[in-house]
């Protein structure tokens, strides 16, 4: 049966591998409009778009090229009931600045980079349009050059709010697992504390899977994950992650021996074989990465809220050193990370005594 209402207008803001898999998931049941640029809309154009998320009916789909508006310029925003922002973190003002003269008072901007206040960023650069911030849980790969392939799972999460009633409605017709949240801070802070396992990926160079069955590169990401649950707990703010566990004892957990590990991080490691994070895609490509908003982020907190991060500020460190040296970049083991992650925290609480001593201020 045939919906009385029009399909939604959706433009995607930053179509890369987010972008391009919820495009092509919307297709089916929305009016989609891919923003991005050529090197990826080009392979679209020539062979249609087709996303791949491993279960379901509809696992693989193929969304031919004339059944998408493509666009290298946000000039169709101002046709669009929904905007999709996707770009890096990093690109949000610069990507708001540009679709943001389009915009129609009725439409609703959807942020869902990482980080905390990319939504925040939006609205500031927006003056008469509602903004709300989502998370995306899942990884994206693109295994073709007009092919993107979920590679782990979870549910969409969206701040709750009436405009979002038809774009959710949309979602789940498309098969994308979404649900409304009245606490969203919560989830982002859930998502930054998940998210900080990318740096020591990436750092690693090994797939995600055999790097979370790395015991010691397990033990880096707790270090950053015990300073991230430190800071947000003075800030007043308790994570909540998509787990059985609570954000709490996400540092207990990855600490765990293998066996035990496996035993109770199952969706963790439910994974494809070959996944990565984007922030190691971000180092192959000689990119940006987004540890400032990750790392970066809790460094930042802790030094507002009068605490420290070492663990984190190191790893700050590294992922830079890693940006630049870009090919000739080291691969760490887990021992030689966890090592470099422990003496920086020795130094850090060196200096605090020694700074205690003297009455200088930490």
């Amino acid at each position: 049966m045939t919906s009385p209402n029009p399909p939604l207008r959706i433009t995607v803001i930053g179509a890369g591998v987010i972008g391009c898999y919820l495009g092509g998931r919307l297709a089916r049941h929305a009016d989609v409009t891919l923003v991005g640029r050529p090197h990826v809309l080009d392979p679209i154009r020539a062979v249609g778009l087709t996303v791949e998320s491993g279960d379901g009916e509809d696992a693989r789909l193929h969304i031919p090229a004339d059944a998408l508006t493509l666009a290298t310029g946000p000039e169709s925003v101002r046709r669009s009931d929904v905007v999709l922002v996707c770009t890096k973190a990093g690109q949000t003002a610069a990507a708001t600045a540009e679709f943001s003269p389009y915009l129609r008072p009725d439409t609703l901007v959807v942020g869902l980079q990482n980080g905390l206040h990319s939504a925040d960023l939006i609205r500031e650069l927006v003056d008469r349009t509602t903004v709300i911030p989502g998370v995306i849980p899942f990884n994206v790969a693109r295994t073709g050059p007009a092919t993107y392939r979920r590679t782990s799972t979870g549910v969409i999460r969206l701040a709750e709010h009436p405009m979002a009633v038809p774009l959710i409605r949309t979602m789940a017709a498309a098969e994308l697992p979404v649900r409304p949240t009245d606490d969203i801070q919560a989830v982002l802070h859930g998502k930054v504390l998940l998210n900080l396992n990318n740096a020591v990926q990436a750092l690693s160079g090994l797939p995600l899977r055999t790097e979370l069955l790395d015991r010691d590169l397990r033990r880096c990401v707790a270090l950053c994950q015990a300073e991230a649950n430190r800071v947000f707990t003075a800030a007043g703010v308790v994570p909540r992650v998509p787990l059985a566990i609570p954000a709490g004892a996400l540092p207990v957990v990855m600490r765990l021996p293998n066996p035990l590990f496996r035993r109770l991080a199952r969706a963790a490691v439910r994974v494809d074989a070959d996944d990565t994070s984007s922030m190691t895609d971000d180092l192959v490509r000689g990119r940006p990465t987004e540890v400032e908003y990750l790392q970066g982020k809790v460094v930042k907190m802790a030094g507002q809220l009068g605490l420290g991060a070492p663990a984190c500020a190191r790893m700050v460190e590294l992922v830079h050193e890693a940006e630049a040296a870009g090919e000739d970049r080291r691969q760490w083991t887990g021992r030689e990370l966890l090592t470099e992650l422990q003496r920086a925290r020795r130094r850090a609480r060196r200096l605090a005594r020694i700074q205690q001593m003297t009455g200088q201020p930490t």
